[in-house]
């Protein structure tokens, strides 16, 4: 299993894409998010994927630096579905809000001859708090992260050898989420900037966490490998340096601060 960023950055970035990335298993790939228009599918070429090998995607929650890549994504899928250019079916999965949400886009903004493949061959899958299902071959237990602006989900996915990969989406980790990422080998977490600009930032009165805040959790839930992402630009070109002297005392185990279209393998 590797994971791809195709973005790292919070919804503002201009010096990278919004956050979203791909999982592969030897070809099979579940990419997760869509940034905010139609660069994810440029992201997706520099990262050397096709695009039509994303043939299941999850959408964490409505707000446009996470959905609107799915819309261009729902687009092309069904236009090549019109075209005859697309073989097999692709599933999308998400909760209630965003699928509605998604069905009603595309009916408003494709062709009837284009929107005509969703449920039949794009299929809309509907995820609850607590649900399993077998993506792209692995175990993926969904959950409700209690958001208070607008409902999210994320996930745990049993990767081989027992190891667990953690989606926290793009807020701090609640009560509620901590059970799925104690002990997990890969957490990945949102991390608005360093703990030392919160001045400048403010990530506390938008609900998102520091650098410091995300490794002292992925401390004390015994995590191993934290990965860093929905951050600020500003830093961009020493992110890396700067986020990992601020979280390395604080988190005992590997931190992972990656660029755009970084690959890593878990």
């Amino acid at each position: 299993m590797r994971l791809t960023m195709l973005g790292t950055g919070n919804a503002l970035v201009t010096e990278c894409y919004n956050t979203c990335f791909v999982l592969d298993d030897g070809g099979q790939c579940l990419m997760v998010d869509g940034g905010g228009g139609s660069s994810v599918l440029a992201q997706l070429k520099h990262a050397g994927y096709d695009w039509m090998d994303m043939r299941h995607i999850f959408v964490t929650h409505r707000h446009v630096d996470h959905l609107l890549g799915i819309v261009w994504m729902v687009r092309m899928i069904c236009q090549f579905m019109s075209h005859g250019a697309y073989r097999g079916e692709a599933y999308l999965y998400s909760h209630a809000e965003v699928l509605e949400l998604l069905r009603d886009m595309a009916n408003k903004l494709l062709l009837p001859k284009e929107t005509r493949f969703i449920d039949d061959r794009l299929h809309f899958v509907e995820v609850t708090d607590g649900q399993t299902l077998d993506i792209i071959g692995h175990e993926t237990t969904f959950f409700d992260i209690g958001s208070t602006k607008a409902r999210q989900f994320g996930f745990a996915m049993e990767l081989d050898e027992g190891k667990r990969l953690v989606c926290c989406g793009d807020e701090p980790l609640s009560e509620a989420g901590r059970p799925y990422a104690q002990g997990a080998e890969w957490m990945l977490h949102e991390a608005f900037c360093l703990f030392s600009q919160v001045d400048i930032f403010d990530p506390y009165e938008k609900h998102h966490s520091t650098v410091k805040d995300a490794c002292e959790l992925a401390e004390e839930l015994g995590v191993q490998n934290l990965l860093l992402y929905h951050t600020e630009d500003r830093n961009i070109a020493h992110r890396r340096e700067l986020y990992a002297a601020e979280g390395q005392p604080h988190f005992s185990g590997a931190l992972w601060i990656p660029d755009d279209l970084e690959t890593i393998e878990l």
